[in-house]
């Protein structure tokens, strides 16, 4: 059975090799020099062109008197990041909504600050205690040390 794949793979690889290649023969065979139309003793005339006037929008009778309308949604700019920054690396973790995926450090940090017992394996969490590091991760958020 072995061979037998074997044998196919490397069919099938010749085989792409193969058109790989003939594509190469068909492009050069098409790309050939032109020659140029004065060598052909064809003389050719150029027309003059002429620049095409811009058409300026016509204005409509009505004005439009209405006010701006300003945007009443508060955009938070760019630089404050929702997420955690490690204080000692600067590593900005901004997916931890999950604690299985969660980065080491913020484990790390949830324990030494005090707000979870321990770090917790895959197999210790259920319902309670995931809510227990929600509440520590939100609590995470608000230190300035931690702030992205």
């Amino acid at each position: 059975m072995t061979e037998i794949l074997f044998v196919l793979t490397v069919i099938y690889v010749a085989y792409i090799l193969y058109i790989v290649s003939g594509d190469k023969k068909a492009i050069a065979k098409s790309i050939t020099p032109v020659e140029e139309p004065e060598k052909q003793g064809v003389s050719v005339q150029l027309a003059a062109i002429e620049p095409i006037p811009k058409k300026e929008p016509a204005k409509s009778p009505k004005t439009n008197t209405a006010k701006p309308v300003k945007s009443t949604s508060t955009k938070k700019p760019a630089a404050t990041k929702k997420g955690l920054k490690d204080p000692k690396t600067g590593d900005i973790a901004t997916t931890y909504n999950n604690y299985r995926f969660t980065k080491r450090w913020i484990k790390e940090a949830l324990v030494t600050e005090g707000l979870l017992e321990k770090i917790y394996k895959n197999n210790e969490l259920n319902a309670d205690i995931e809510t227990i590091i929600k509440a520590a991760i939100a609590e995470l958020e608000t230190m300035e040390q931690y702030k992205a």
